[in-house]
């Protein structure tokens, strides 16, 4: 905000508690220059230049010391509005979301404030020697967590390191098979205990290098040096056999039918082995990262990627505050300020079922009562997936009995009555003990807390709330007893559930004991050797100890929705459910 606008400002709110626009205030030049912290005679400097920029009326008084009167021709908002638009017609996207970030913009305003940033955002076509840079800016209510393959779990910082980086096989989910990826063909022996890839020949990292079988077996091994989360699952391999720069054998100690999944999903992202990722990022993927701060995340086209070279030049991804909207923005701008098509320039939205859901599970390294099964089903009660549809609505679509909604509709749902919990408590002797339930500060994370506080208040149930931006487990399990938490998971289901079973990251190995994890590890052993029909059953088994125990109560499948402009041309619904940018182009005028 310039410095006119804060004068403007400063006057506002220290000349009276409300104004009204045209209505003149009675002041003087001494209160004037208390207020703007100046001496008289910048005061009439300021005023004078208010008036240039018809902020204000001024009508000075006559003498030293009589009543002058001031007249403001804007509101407040009407000024927040002219400088944000102001600095987002100027390209500076940093500085809007800080103006956008004020104390002083709250409700109504952030909102139009929001939807004039994103009006801004989306295609740009940059002058660039003879030809223009394709840009599209997208909008995020949060920050990046991890951009490390080996200890990624969420789904946004997922989907991006697919753009980064590449893997051996893509998994594809319409016709359940994989698809070549950095191996062009894989072979394995009728045993499944030795599997040999053949990788393409001159494939480039970001950094310039060839990649070779040697940057494969150095990925594999960082994996198991870092200890990373997802390693137990490729215990199995008992050696890597280098056969040649672009052949590669490994060898296992028993049958893994399960082994292209491995190597499809993101933590064998293969990496080069000569650079430190930590200090600079440089995969094989459609995209290179070319600038990574707390404002934006912006990565460029690969001009040697080894598949087709994406479309849109350069990717920008804005942080938004945290009151924004759970909903990606893939926005263009305003036909005004664009050559867009005029008979597709309206925006619409794509939907989604995400496969996954929100849920409630419980803190069993803290002592309390939530240790015991009644309470647990007070708690089941509570959560009603039937009350939370109707009550709550938005992207909630379907009750959840699994995270695979598939697996939930097979079950016949029982919610019993909020009479039925005070019962409970009254019969297991609840004397008034607080509980505390913690979740992500985010939009809709903080809605179905409040709602199941509010619930719990009806039976005489105490909850208090805790509002965290980054999940840190040993924080978690000396704070709260109760943690509700959402899962998405990746189109290779069988792999985010296996993941989810066996991620030691994640909510559920950070909250449950060594002994209760045990019980999914002897469940869930022989899974890699089962042939996909046994490994359905396995996983099933897997859940069934969760909805038993009453350790995990799953709340509703989520409805994921993106904003689009209509001038969005290739949609690919890519992983976890977001717009492959890398097939994304825009269509313009002829």
């Amino acid at each position: 905000m310039d410095q006119i606008s804060n004068h403007f400002l400063c006057l506002a709110a220290g000349v009276t508690s409300s104004f009204k626009v045209n209505e003149p205030v009675p002041v003087t030049i001494d209160l004037l220059a208390s207020i703007l912290i100046c001496t008289p005679r910048n005061v009439k400097f300021v005023l004078r230049k208010l008036e240039e920029q018809e902020y204000i009326q001024w009508q000075p008084g006559r003498g030293r010391g009589h009543i002058s009167q001031l007249t403001f021709l804007k509101s407040i908002d009407e000024v927040f509005e002219d400088s944000f638009q102001e600095l987002v017609s100027k390209g500076k996207i940093k500085e809007a979301i800080e103006l956008m970030s004020s104390d002083q913009v709250t409700g109504p305003l952030k909102e139009r404030l929001l939807t004039m940033l994103n009006k801004q955002m989306g295609f740009r076509s940059e002058a660039e020697s003879t030809s223009g840079l394709d840009v599209l800016r997208i909008t995020r209510n949060r920050h990046m967590e991890v951009l490390d393959p080996a200890y990624v779990y969420t789904a946004f910082e997922s989907y991006l390191l697919g753009q980064i980086y590449s893997t051996l096989v893509t998994y594809d989910a319409t016709t359940d098979t994989f698809l070549p990826g950095l191996a062009h063909m894989w072979e394995a022996n009728e045993g499944h205990t030795s599997y040999i890839f053949y990788l393409r020949k001159g494939v480039r990292f970001h950094h310039g290098r060839i990649m070779t079988s040697r940057d494969v077996k150095e990925t594999l091994q960082r994996l198991i040096d870092l200890n990373s989360p997802a390693v137990s699952l490729y215990k199995d391999i008992e050696r890597v056999e280098v056969e040649g720069d672009h052949r590669i054998r490994f060898v296992l100690s028993r049958p893994n039918l399960f082994f292209l999944h491995l190597f499809s999903c993101i933590h064998m992202s293969i990496l080069p082995y000569d650079i430190d990722i930590t200090s600079e990022v440089s995969g094989t993927g459609p995209y290179r990262l070319l600038d990574l701060n707390e404002d934006v995340l912006v990565l460029a086209a690969f001009d040697f990627y080894f598949g087709i070279r994406p479309l849109l030049d350069r990717v920008e991804i804005w942080y938004l505050p945290k009151e924004a909207s759970n909903e990606r923005q893939y926005q263009l701008p305003d036909p005004e300020h664009g050559e867009l098509l005029p008979d597709i320039i309206s925006n619409h939205s794509i939907d989604y079922p995400a496969l996954g859901c929100r849920y409630i599970l419980f803190n069993f390294h803290r002592e309390g009562i939530h240790q015991q099964l009644w309470f647990r089903q007070v708690i089941r009660i509570l959560y009603s997936r039937t009350a939370l549809i109707k009550e709550l609505g938005g992207n909630r679509i379907t009750p959840a009995d699994s995270f695979l909604p598939w697996e939930s509709s097979k079950r016949e749902l029982l919610d019993p009555t909020l009479e039925h919990a005070r019962a409970l408590l009254a019969e297991n002797g609840y004397q008034g003990e607080v509980f505390t339930l913690a979740t992500k500060d985010k939009k809709e994370e903080r809605e179905e807390a409040l709602w199941l506080q509010t619930r719990a208040a009806s039976v005489g149930l105490q909850i208090e709330l805790y509002f965290f931006n980054e999940f840190k487990a040993d924080h978690i399990q000396t704070t709260a007893e109760i943690q509700l938490a959402e899962e998405v998971l990746e189109d290779d289901w069988q792999w985010g559930m296996i993941n989810y079973f066996n991620n030691k990251s994640n909510y559920l190995f950070s909250l449950l004991r060594k002994d209760q994890i045990s019980l999914f590890s002897k469940v869930l052993g022989p899974f890699t050797e089962s042939p996909k029909d046994e490994r359905v059953k396995l996983l099933n088994q897997a859940e069934e100890i969760l909805r038993d125990n009453y350790w995990v109560l799953h709340g509703c499948h989520m409805n994921k929705k993106a904003q689009l402009n209509q001038s969005l041309f290739g949609l690919h619904t890519g992983s976890f459910g977001f717009l492959d940018i890398s097939k994304l182009w825009i269509k313009t005028r002829l």
